[in-house]
């Protein structure tokens, strides 16, 4: 085929040559779609409400109008075991009874969810309803009862001195529970034999420990023994005695999910045993640790019979631990609840809500401070990680200069 001139040559295409054995080319992967399997159906709703609806109406038959029941807590228990099998018997129609199992399970763990829920916000609301005539007041917060008596009224007396004491009280034994806990716990993981199975059961027996046994422990030797007295320290012991074991045996939990890998890639580095537990294991666990100490805080903070053995009852303020009677706030509590005047019962509702939100604003806090993830540095450690990194490139830089002068002057003085 003759061009004319200045006609470019066409392009031709010619068939892709295969040589032998070599595999065809696999075509484009096509993105998986993936399914949501919490995705409910319409049939499940149904389900749900058909099979409430029908047990609420069959219940108030029986009680109504059948038999001779009466009660809310019957009512309630006879309306929930007929709404299991209703729906048990409803999902039926459509699944298998694997499923029916699956789903009658889940029905019954969120109802015992729903039911833990409902109760902590009826503890809740009602201690705030009960105590709504005290908080307002502004002395309830910053004066104690040295000038008040049960016939006061709320604008007259606090329980600032209740808040003192739990606060010293529960830091006194915190800052004795918490380094003992974790050493405990890392001696239970890093050491283990034969003394550590011995500690792990004790441990185990002392987390069923009464409280009571606990403030009669410390009564016995810290008070007549060795004669100290009432004090606030010696409540402090005695919560100290409550909290370690729960600290120790949530903090041997956590340390135990720590990756053996992790610990086993720290030995290869000549790390020491001491060491990869203080470098490794505790900050992995950091947040594990921290919900230990919130338990052990949350099993002290509310305690009564040791601080009532062990502390004293006092209504003055008494800022000093260690010398005289000292209050906290679930003894202050039950001190005002005894009291059949109105007032002194408002007061007791109004310090177990300032109870309350004590202890939250502690789990907060101890949240802010241990909660990271594992790896995840605070801004202060970050900056110090950023400026380390700048001394070592600067000293790799003039490291570098330096070996480079003695290659560059011998060079010149070779022929």
């Amino acid at each position: 085929m003759t061009l004319a001139p200045g006609t470019p040559p066409p392009v031709t295409t010619s068939p892709r040559t295969v040589l032998p054995g070599a595999l065809p080319r696999s075509p484009e992967p096509v993105a998986e779609r993936r399914r949501a399997l919490a995705r409910g159906r319409a049939s499940d709703t149904f389900a749900l409400l058909g099979a409430g609806a029908s047990a609420v109406g069959v219940a108030a038959l029986l009680f109504g109008r059948l038999l001779p029941w009466n009660g809310v807590i019957g009512f309630l228990l006879v309306a929930y075991t007929l709404f299991l099998g209703l729906y048990a018997l409803l999902v039926s129609f459509d699944e298998d009874g694997p499923t029916v199992r699956d789903r009658l399970a889940g029905v019954v763990v969120r109802s015992l969810g729903l039911v833990m829920v409902v109760a902590l916000a009826f503890v809740i609301v009602y201690t705030l309803w009960e105590g709504r005539a005290a908080l307002p007041h502004l002395n309830f917060f910053t004066e104690d009862m040295t000038l008040a008596g049960p016939l006061d009224p709320l604008s007259a007396g606090g329980i600032l001195h209740a808040v003192v004491g739990t606060l010293e009280q529960i830091a006194i034994a915190l800052a004795l529970t918490v380094p003992a806990g974790l050493v405990c716990a890392v001696f239970l993981n890093e050491v283990p034999g034969r003394f550590a199975r011995f500690v792990r059961t004790v441990v185990e027996a002392m987390t069923a420990l009464p409280s009571i046994v606990a403030g009669l422990f410390i009564y016995a030797t810290a008070i007549l023994a060795l004669g100290t007295g009432k004090s606030g320290f010696a409540a402090s012991l005695a919560l100290a005695v409550m909290m370690l074991p729960i600290i120790i045996r949530a903090s041997d939990v956590v340390i135990r999910l720590v990756p053996g890998s992790l610990r086993e890639a720290s030995y290869a580095l000549g790390t020491s045993r001491w060491r990869t537990a203080w470098h490794v294991v505790l900050p992995t666990a950091r947040s594990g640790l921290t919900t230990s100490v919130i338990l052990g805080t949350a099993r002290g903070v509310g305690e009564t019979s040791p601080v009532l053995l062990t502390a004293g009852f006092s209504a003055e303020m008494n800022a000093d631990p260690f010398s005289g009677a000292q209050v906290s706030l679930p003894l202050a509590a039950f001190e005002f609840v005894k009291s059949p005047e109105p007032a002194m019962i408002a007061r007791g509702f109004g310090t177990a809500a300032a109870l309350m939100a004590l202890v939250l604003m502690l789990f907060v806090l101890a949240r802010v401070i241990g909660g990271r993830a594992p790896g995840r540095l605070t801004r202060r450690q970050t900056h110090r990680r950023v400026l380390a990194s700048r001394r070592d490139a600067e000293r790799f830089a003039a490291r570098a200069r330096t070996s480079s002068v003695p290659s560059a002057t011998s060079l010149r003085s070779s022929p």
